[in-house]
């Protein structure tokens, strides 16, 4: 396996005082992101920013021959600029209008795109290590690299050339990345995709499998089923997996580790369709009957590893479901730093028990899973942040339920009287109410993100006057009832 990430080469002498210029600004942001007393301000954030590209024109000097060198200074400014990144989230600059206007979704700030950048390189080393993987991980991830480059061509009047310098460098690796890994599945056919999509799909959620409270041996069993199934389709293509009453457990599982036995240093050709697919396909029946020896139960020595890599998922997965809410994007910080801490310290790309003893492959897959799936997370709740500082955040998470709550009630055919309409109305006065000037104050401080919360309160606005046009109109259609006097106004 490979070591992810890749080592660092030696520090060029000239670039020491960047580096401890560096490590001030970090430890200045790090005190800014822990600092709950009040909101995270835009002046703040935009001092330390100035620092951060005050040191990233001067490494540009240095590096005109070597813009993709990558060692501790790298290292560190990539903390900084991530820390940037997640305050500029926090206080609502994550969607600053470029010239053109684009969909909100893709408005990034390109300072906000160097997290982005950070977490799509992780995971495409994760991905080239595992050596399997579907081909709608490359495309998700090459689709943010190719707005970043199309967000950076626009912004080169707006920001500052070494901060595109660098970006370009970063966004270059990440290309190279994707170019190796889609060259080793450019082999597969169109009639052989889905099967290989497929294998891809069981082999993840069989990790997910490994990972509950309770080990789920019915579900295990059934995707043992689907793998025969799946063989059974491939025999016409010449792809057999291994026969199970032909060799023991154990020669299953050393060929199992053999094939997982690959380095940076020394990548493997670009393989054919067949063995690609039939080296998947046997890979699942493995781990699969390796799941339903160990049941779930890790080794001792790896078992702190373990509860700590899925506590950190299990916290973000919540965040993942109450993120408008309780999510602060500087939080974000602590979690992938305990990650990059877990990945960087593998040896070989093997996890190491407390004696310096590799782990092996069940708790080796399982663990890798883990810190996958936590940088998949933390890389979803950086892309779907809301553009708002987190000082109007409880105003705009309130509008976003008012609106949900007003489009339903249109779904469902609208009210029936206009009186209804009153609990939101009231509410939606209540807000527009706290304006001062047309802006929404909070203290002194004017935060960013106004633009999206008075769009989205208008928004509102506008659907319960739509709501209400509706049910004054179908009142005035219901017939008055006919008088039930007699002739002439005599009773009957």
């Amino acid at each position: 396996m490979t070591d992810s990430p890749a080592p660092r080469i030696p520090l060029d002498p000239k670039e020491q005082p960047i580096l401890d210029k560096l490590l001030a600004v970090r430890t200045n942001l790090e005190l800014l992101k822990q600092d709950r007393s009040t909101y995270v301000k835009s002046q703040d954030v935009i001092e330390l920013y100035d620092q951060v590209i005050e040191q990233v024109e001067i490494l540009n000097e240095i590096r005109t021959t070597k813009r993709l060198e990558q060692n501790r200074v790298d290292t560190v400014l990539d903390d900084c600029f991530q820390l940037v990144s997640l305050a500029y989230m926090t206080i609502g600059k994550n969607h600053e209008a470029p010239a053109v206007y684009e969909s909100r979704t893709h408005m990034l700030d390109l300072r906000v795109k160097w997290s982005c950048a950070y977490i799509e390189q992780r995971l495409l080393d994760h991905l080239e290590e595992a050596h399997f993987y579907s081909s709608k991980d490359l495309e998700a991830i090459g689709q943010m690299l190719h707005n970043a480059r199309r967000y950076m061509d626009r912004g080169k009047d707006a920001y500052t050339p070494s901060l595109l310098t660098l970006l370009e460098a970063r966004i270059q690796v990440c290309e190279e990345t994707i170019a190796r890994l889609e060259l080793a599945h450019s082999h597969l056919t169109p009639d052989l995709s889905p099967k290989y999509e497929k294998l891809v799909s069981i082999l993840r959620t069989l990790c997910a499998c490994n990972t509950r409270s309770t080990f789920p041996e019915e579900e295990v069993d059934n995707f043992m089923l689907q793998l025969k199934e799946l063989q059974t389709e491939l025999r016409p293509y010449g792809i057999h997996a291994f026969s199970e009453e032909s060799e023991s457990k154990e020669d299953k599982l050393a060929e199992m580790v053999e094939k997982l036995q690959f380095t940076r240093e020394h990548p493997e050709p670009a393989p054919a369709a067949k063995d690609l697919i039939e080296t998947l396909l046997r890979r699942n029946f493995l781990w699969c009957n390796l799941m339903k020896e160990r049941k779930g139960r890790m080794a001792p020595a790896f078992q702190e590893i373990y509860d700590k890599l899925l506590g950190i998922q299990k916290k973000l997965e919540k965040l993942s479901l109450t993120q408008a809410w309780s999510l602060r994007e500087t939080d974000l910080w602590n979690y992938q730093r305990q990650l990059d801490r877990i990945d960087e310290a593998r040896v070989d790309g093997n996890f190491i028990d407390p004696l310096g003893r590799p782990s092996e492959l069940y708790e080796q897959r399982t663990l890798l899973y883990l810190l996958r799936k936590s940088y998949a997370l933390i890389f979803q709740l950086i892309v779907s942040s809301e553009p708002v500082s987190e000082a109007l955040l409880p105003i705009y998470n309130q509008l976003t339920t008012l609106r949900k709550c007003l489009l339903e009630v249109k779904k469902l055919g609208g009210v029936s009287s206009p009186r209804e309409l009153y609990p939101y109305s009231m509410k939606l006065n209540s807000i527009d109410n706290m304006r001062v000037d047309g802006k929404f104050v909070v203290g002194d401080d004017i935060p960013d993100g106004q633009g999206s919360v008075t769009q989205l309160l208008e928004e509102c606005f506008e659907l319960a006057y739509e709501l209400r046009n509706d049910a004054e109109d179908s009142s005035s259609e219901v017939p008055t009832p006919a008088s039930e006097s007699g002739p002439e106004g005599v009773a009957a």
